[in-house]
């Protein structure tokens, strides 16, 4: 990465990219690599610091090979409205001194609207890294996240064709949205085979095939007592049939109720990507309620179980492995047990998904700094 006053005289086009929470890493490196072959182009890149625990951050960057951050905001934890407003006061100067032609945001974490918000009312274009996506679900955080980061975006990159459709619904300028595929596997496919260098499997004793994948961190699931409960119980029951493999996100484990039947589990603490990648290709099937864990379950063919009423990747439902199961016991459990009996859903890859998204968001990217000098 380069920075100074040299490098700027000579160079036609300055990015600087926002990452804030684990997420934004994988949409971020690949895109921060496929320009960095290409001549002309300063690039700087800014961690918030929304995660902020080095389980959370830190091994991220290193199993991704992305550069340590040009800037650090250190903002960490907080209300979701301390959270965005500390985020908003720290990069206004980063923004103010360092002048960037685009500012590349990406996913919805609060990081993302923060930034968003700050860069539009500075007049600096915004581009937008998997826009589109949408659950209809405002209960979410991340629904509001992203519907405005959109609104506010000059580029909006989407990952699948409903993306598009949903942001013609909303009246955004088609001129603005590029179909590029999802940036995510990218960074999969490219960390896949030193994932299967990983030795997690013998660290925790398990075969292949033989477990369940559990990950578990929404408000909506994890901060009501009786939501986790409902939840506890359906992975409770799965794990008398085969080991439940559950990295604890810090918010879950700071609920978790206490006197929990750890029986069958094997809690562990957050995993690096290569070693949580490695488990995902390993399960059996995989339960969670996160979001792109419903596309790197899809990307490898793996058997997933979303823990949610609704989302934002429907297309890992019509296309991919997934299926969406919601918190009752009563629908989770026979799914899974549908799956252990070999009786899985069959999926296919997303159009686009074919590890080249950063390199069609690059030669969007270039295009429009260039036109904006």
């Amino acid at each position: 990465m380069h920075t100074g006053s040299d490098v700027r005289r000579l160079s036609t086009v300055k990015i600087l990219h926002v990452v804030g929470a684990r997420p934004n890493f994988m949409k971020v490196a690949p895109i921060l690599a496929q320009l960095t072959r290409r001549p002309g182009v300063t690039q700087i890149l800014v961690h918030t610091g929304q995660h902020y625990d080095a389980k959370m951050s830190d091994v991220f960057f290193q199993d991704l090979g992305m550069p340590a951050p040009d800037v650090h905001l250190g903002v960490g934890s907080g209300s979701h409205a301390q959270q965005t407003a500390k985020v908003m006061t720290e990069i206004e100067p980063v923004l103010l001194r360092e002048k960037p032609d685009v500012v590349v945001v990406a996913g919805d974490v609060n990081s993302t609207i923060a930034v968003a918000l700050v860069a539009a009312k500075l007049g600096i274009a915004i581009a937008h890294v998997e826009s589109g996506l949408r659950s209809r679900d405002w209960s979410m955080p991340e629904e509001v996240n992203r519907v405005l980061t959109d609104r506010l975006s000059d580029l909006l990159f989407t990952p699948s064709r409903d993306g598009d459709e949903n942001l013609k619904a909303e009246g955004i300028d088609p001129a603005r949205v590029h179909f590029v595929g999802n940036v995510m596997i990218d960074s999969l496919r490219a960390a896949l085979p030193r994932a299967r260098e990983s030795k997690i499997h013998e660290r925790l004793e398990l075969k292949q095939q033989g477990y369940a994948l559990a990950t578990l961190h929404r408000p909506a699931n994890v901060d009501e007592p009786v939501a986790l409960a409902r939840v506890l119980s359906a992975l409770s029951e799965i794990a008398r049939d085969l080991p439940v493999v559950f990295p604890i996100h810090p918010r879950t484990r700071a609920r978790m109720p206490e006197g929990f039947d750890a029986s069958g589990f094997k809690l562990i603490e957050p995993l690096g990507y290569l070693d949580f990648l490695a488990l995902t290709a390993g399960a059996k099937l995989v339960m969670t309620d996160s979001g792109g864990i419903q596309e790197e379950t899809t990307a490898l063919g793996v058997p997933c179980l979303t823990m949610r009423e609704n989302t934002e990747r429907p297309i890992t439902v019509e296309v991919g492995t997934n299926q969406l199961v919601g918190t009752d016991p009563l629908k989770v459990v026979p799914a899974a047990r549908e799956i252990l009996a070999g009786r899985s859903k069959k999926g296919g890859l997303p159009e686009l998904w074919d590890g080249r998204a950063a390199e069609r968001i690059a030669d969007i990217l270039l295009k429009f700094g260039e036109g904006r000098r």
